[in-house]
Order: structure tokens, then C-alpha cells, then sequence
């Protein structure tokens, strides 16, 4: 039987996520209760507004279940909004995060929406050549615990993806491509974790 991957489905680009993980052959499910994340095997947590997605998680009762369920091993990725909130530490004073990963990160580290950028990222794990990744008032991660990897750097060592055992994050937007290595990525990494 397939592992079912949950995409948070609060707020977001959680569709987007949906139709790459479909096109690989996922069985997916979204996201919004307590209830339907004990159904699924591993969780996408999109980009978003990061505060908006914190105080909806509130709203339904989310944020225990959530840390539980990446605290059991279970795999979860988080892109752009969903790395902020699986930080242990934010440079800022809002959203409260999650604390699942053990990064300190800078809310819309590399400027407003008006500096957005893309580029190709050379991403440990991801065969096939450069990845094109788009960021969208991205965050950056300013710093990473002794037992988190940095899969993928700027030019100027700025992290932009990273792993810490069961737990993936990009600053940038996979979702918004045709390229599905990313998501490829992340589905090989829940049936290494569900192998164990």
C-alpha cells in the first residue's frame, strides 16, 4: 500500500503541492484536522503567509498534533511559510513556531515581494542537474543545529534547503514549478523513514 502524504490545507499554495506529488503518482490527501493528519504517513506544510497559517493552526487545534507528529518520525517538508513555522527560532516576534527544527530563521530574509528572484541551485540528494528555484518573499535561514544538513546554499552560503533526520525544508517554491525532483526528493525520503 502507498504512503499517504497529508499537504496542510489551512491556507496557501497547498494545491499546487497536490498536483506535484499527483503527477509523481501520490496518494495525497489535505489537510485541516487533527483527525485527518493521523490518516497520512508523512506532511507538506506550503508556503503561505506564515502568520495567517500559525494563528489557523490555533484556530483548529494544530499545533500539538503537528509537533507530535513530526516528534514521531513521521516525514515533513516545509516550503517558503512551512520552514518558518517548523523553526525552533524566529529572528522576529511573530508567528510563534512550531520548534520542530532545529534552525533560527529570518522572516522575509531576503526583502519584500518586490524581491523576489530565481536561480539554479545545485540541491545534495537531487540528481539531474541544476534546480530552478523560485523565491518568493523567501525566508532565510540564518542558523542551523549540529544535526541539521544544508542540502543547498546561495552563492553567498545563505542556506536555502536543509534536513534534519525526518524533516525537510526549502525557502524556496517547488510547487511553482513543472520539476518535481524536489517533491521527488521528499517521497523517497518518507519511504527511507517508513522502511525503518
Amino acid at each position: 500500500m502507498n504512503p499517504i502524504v497529508g499537504v496542510l490545507a489551512l491556507q496557501g499554495d497547498f494545491q499546487e503541492h497536490i498536483a506535484s506529488l499527483r503527477r509523481l503518482g501520490a496518494d495525497t490527501r489535505e489537510v485541516r484536522t487533527e483527525a485527518q493528519l493521523a490518516a497520512v504517513d508523512s506532511l507538506v506544510v506550503p508556503g503561505g503567509e506564515s502568520t495567517s497559517m500559525a494563528k489557523l493552526m490555533d484556530i483548529y487545534g494544530l499545533r500539538e498534533p503537528l509537533v507530535a507528529f513530526a516528534r514521531s518520525g513521521k516525514p515533513v517538508w516545509g516550503t517558503c511559510a512551512g520552514l518558518i513555522l517548523l523553526a525552533s527560532r524566529l529572528q522576529e516576534q511573530r508567528p510563534e513556531p512550531l520548534g520542530i527544527m532545529d534552525t533560527v530563521v529570518q522572516r522575509n530574509g531576503f526583502g519584500r515581494q518586490v524581491d523576489s528572484f530565481e536561480t539554479d541551485l545545485d540541491i545534495a540528494g537531487v540528481a539531474g542537474g541544476p534546480y530552478h528555484a523560485i523565491f518568493i518573499r523567501a525566508p532565510k535561514i540564518v542558523e542551523i543545529g549540529p544535526s541539521v544538513e544544508a542540502l543547498a546554499t546561495l552563492e553567498d552560503g545563505t542556506i536555502v534547503a536543509a534536513r534534519e533526520r525526518n524533516v525537510l525544508v526549502t525557502a524556496f517554491h517547488p510547487e511553482l514549478t513543472t520539476d518535481d525532483r524536489v517533491h521527488g526528493f521528499f517521497l523517497a525520503m518518507a519511504a527511507e523513514v517508513a522502511a525503518r
